[in-house]
């Protein structure tokens, strides 16, 4: 299949949360034979901010969004694929692209997937109470089908309920391809590595997962990285502020620390079965992860043997402060030896053919 995809950026994950996600799943498709062509606007410095070349296993179009009508003429370039897909969070004329995709003419299948339903749904669901008015919502029934990033039966019969053809769930998962186990690097061992931006819909827990515990331990080491800390982290003598890290560089901060830190977003905890892709980014370094509780982490991981379950900061601080390396490292071999037999993007890919396969010809 042709597919065009219009998503916020394949070659640069500078403020950009779902940069791992999407080349997950387009390394994946292009492996399996499909011809995928992704189009990312030059926004946000993020072409200033690449942290991979062009890859070979899809074509990266970079257009200019001036206006509406350029805009428009990118998107009717991409009438003669097979699949055309509209992610959301592009970042800029998402509501153009959204109406062009959803009318173009040519594909198979046009696709809306959501990288964050919780949010999306919100909106457009607000808007509908109030009777305001919201493009995507009246959008919605005209796409083939939907795709989101996250979330179980809720999000599904919530999609159903705005007149969605179908809802399917793309989780997140791994690449071995790029995040495996590597050595660890001494000047970045910590007991405890955090990876995130910081994000209004986030910064609330991870101020009590991450830096509670980091105040209940003094005498730990912790390691922080992401967009927007450096206020924070001034008067914390424990905690070692990195700023952005490339995904490159995951690898190594991940096998360096005795345990892993996932703080999911306020909205994606609430919603449940919304795995971050960091859980998978770790859990493929064959790192310890110490997670905070939400619906659904059963069914990616296994609490307790698998992965390490924490209620509040004090539930971290606890964990961190009762594991050992043997613990650590036998939790982490656990949960690599997981995600490769069920939660690689080929997995998901695969289900992503099975889909597309049951959509009949316009």
């Amino acid at each position: 299949m042709r597919i065009a995809f219009f998503g916020s950026s394949l070659v640069s994950a500078y403020w950009n949360g779902a940069c791992t996600y999407y080349r997950g799943i387009v390394r994946s498709l292009g492996a399996r034979g499909h011809r995928v062509t992704f189009y990312e606007p030059d926004a946000f410095d993020r072409q200033a901010h690449r942290d991979i070349d062009d890859p070979s296993w899809a074509e990266v179009v970079v257009y200019e969004p001036r206006d509406e009508r350029a805009v428009r003429a990118v998107v009717a370039g991409a009438a003669g694929a097979d699949v055309v897909v509209k992610a959301s969070g592009v970042g800029v004329f998402d509501a153009v692209l959204e109406d062009a995709v959803a009318e173009l003419d040519g594909p198979e299948a046009r696709i809306f997937w959501d990288v964050d339903a919780p949010a999306t749904l919100a909106a457009m669901e607000v808007d509908a109470t109030e009777q305001g008015e919201n493009p995507l919502r009246e959008l919605i029934p005209a796409y083939d089908m939907v795709f989101t990033y996250g979330g179980g039966r809720p999000v599904i019969d919530r999609y159903l309920a705005l007149g969605a053809r179908s809802c399917t769930p793309i989780y997140n998962a791994l690449d071995p391809e790029t995040h495996h186990p590597e050595p660890p690097r001494p000047e970045l061992a910590c007991d405890l590595a955090f990876l995130g931006n910081r994000l209004p819909d986030r910064e609330a827990r991870v101020e009590e997962f991450f830096f509670r515990a980091a105040e209940a331990l003094p005498e730990r080491s912790f390691l922080l990285g992401g967009n927007g800390w450096d206020d924070r982290v001034a008067d914390l003598g424990n905690v070692r502020y990195f700023g952005h890290v490339p995904p490159g560089d995951h690898n190594s901060i991940n096998r360096s620390a005795l345990a892993v830190l996932n703080v999911s977003r306020e909205s994606m905890a609430a919603n449940g079965w919304s795995p971050a892709t960091r859980v998978f980014e770790a859990a493929g370094a064959g790192a310890c992860l110490i997670s905070d509780e939400w619906q659904g982490i059963e069914d990616f991981l296994a609490p307790g043997e698998e992965i390490l379950v924490a209620r509040d900061g004090a539930e971290v601080a606890e964990l961190l402060d009762g594991l050992d390396p043997a613990r650590a490292r036998a939790i982490g071999e656990a949960a690599l030896e997981r995600v490769l037999a069920e939660h690689t993007y080929d997995r998901r890919a695969e289900q992503v053919e099975a889909v597309l396969a049951g959509v009949p010809a316009r």
